[in-house]
């Protein structure tokens, strides 16, 4: 059972009742409430395996049940132990993450043994000090209000839309821990799931869906069933997104878990921002109507496959470097190059903004405004096309990096460190 903290009197005093309401005038207030609570200074970044992320955790089932959620047969929470390289990262000794998971229950008597898995992790980087872009903040609290308040708000939405009117499959809702360590949470749910893993049809994934600019929403994985091309399309002609779709099922977020052990998977996302992994990853800057918006889709998205009489057609692709049999391969962010990316530029590739002192890309001479556009074999067009290229590799691996500096090509030899 989950460890009874002093903070979750904090938790249950910061639950008001619930109107269910499909109106905008009710939606956008809550979904905004929940993120301000994830993204509290007072729960200190919710790094996995402190009280902090358990105060989260039991905030969240707290919602899950109001909005209409059941526990599964193993309870609402599935621990799971921090292990490996993984383990060195977690603040207490012997640190255990949680899933929250909640089922809705489907509506018909047969297509209700099939599952929709709907997914968004709720940890983030605590002080800072793994895993943050800006480590002279190194104590302060990254609150990560779009990476990932944003998604557990989504989900609670979804569930909440969902439950007013079941479809006939039954969906589990599952807020993710340990994603941040290296989809700790997501690799334990495919091993131990809360309905058997051959009844799951596809996993939808939200990470950062709280930043909707100009109406540009990516959606990852829309390869992965020969399916969701077209009804993503015709679905979008009611919304009006500037829909950027990517075929691959794998990526550094919950979805390649379930990718991996041959499941269709799709990942909402409204881009990085210059606030990716910052301690300014804050509510102020949420786009809330943006993020109903995408929830707006989603739950239609959600409805068609609920309710359609037949199975998805799955598509399979060779796995990552770092994913193979549902468990994630290399923990965290990979080898540890020293770069500060500036994504406020808009470039293909990833604009450098400075290099920490000492860091292997200083060694190899890397500098403000070079722009990485290759890792070793892997062709860089984003920060998380960099964020896959690293994990590949390993600390003291040689790899050569590409960088456009003053328009010209340019490659230099790169010693990957560590991360500590």
């Amino acid at each position: 059972m989950l460890r009874v903290f002093v903070r979750s009197l904090f938790v249950l005093a910061a639950l008001p009742s619930v109107a269910l309401s499909q109106s905008a005038a009710v939606e956008l207030p809550r979904m905004l409430d929940d993120i301000k609570f994830l993204s509290d200074d007072r729960l200190e970044g919710r790094f996995t395996g402190t009280p902090d992320a358990d105060t989260a955790a039991a905030y969240i089932q707290q919602r899950f049940k109001q909005v209409g959620l059941q526990a599964p047969a193993g309870g609402w929470f599935q621990e799971f132990k921090v292990e490996g390289g993984a383990a060195q990262k977690v603040a207490t000794a012997g640190g255990v993450g949680r899933n929250v998971v909640g089922l809705l229950p489907g509506t018909d008597p047969v297509l209700r043994e099939q599952v929709i898995v709907v997914g968004a992790h709720y940890d983030h980087l605590g002080g800072g000090a793994f895993g943050a872009l800006d480590p002279d903040s190194t104590g302060k609290p990254h609150n990560g209000a779009d990476d990932n308040a944003s998604g557990v708000a989504t989900i609670i939405n979804l569930a909440q839309r969902m439950a007013l009117n079941p479809p006939a499959r039954t969906i589990v809702f599952v807020a993710f821990s340990g994603e941040e360590l290296g989809l700790l949470g997501s690799a334990y749910y495919v091993r131990q799931p809360a309905v058997p893993l051959a009844k799951t049809m596809a996993m939808i994934n939200f990470d950062m869906v709280g930043r909707l600019r100009n109406d540009k929403l990516i959606i990852y994985g829309t390869e992965t069933a020969t399916q969701f091309t077209p009804l993503l399309d015709s679905l979008n002609k009611s919304f009006g997104f500037d829909l950027k779709m990517r075929g691959d099922g794998y990526g550094p977020s919950d979805q390649s878990a379930f990718y991996a052990v041959k499941k269709p998977v799709l990942h909402f996302f409204t881009d990085l921002h210059e606030d990716y992994h910052r301690t300014t990853d804050d509510w102020q800057k949420i786009n809330v109507a943006g993020m109903l918006k995408v929830s707006d889709f989603a739950a239609a998205l959600l409805r068609e496959l609920g309710d359609r009489p037949t199975q998805l057609t799955f598509v399979d692709q060779p796995p990552h470097a770092q994913v193979a049999a549902g468990q994630a391969q290399t923990p965290g962010y990979g080898a540890y190059l020293g770069t500060v990316p500036d994504m406020a530029g808009d470039v293909t590739g990833v604009k450098l903004s400075g290099v920490r002192p000492g860091s292997p890309a200083e060694k190899a001479g890397l500098q403000r405004d070079d722009i990485i556009t290759r890792i070793g074999d892997m062709q860089v067009n984003d920060l998380q096309a960099m964020t896959d290229a690293l994990r590949s590799h390993k600390p003291g691996d040689v790899v050569p990096i590409t960088v456009q500096r003053d328009g010209k090509p340019l490659t230099v030899t790169v010693t990957l460190g560590a991360r500590t």
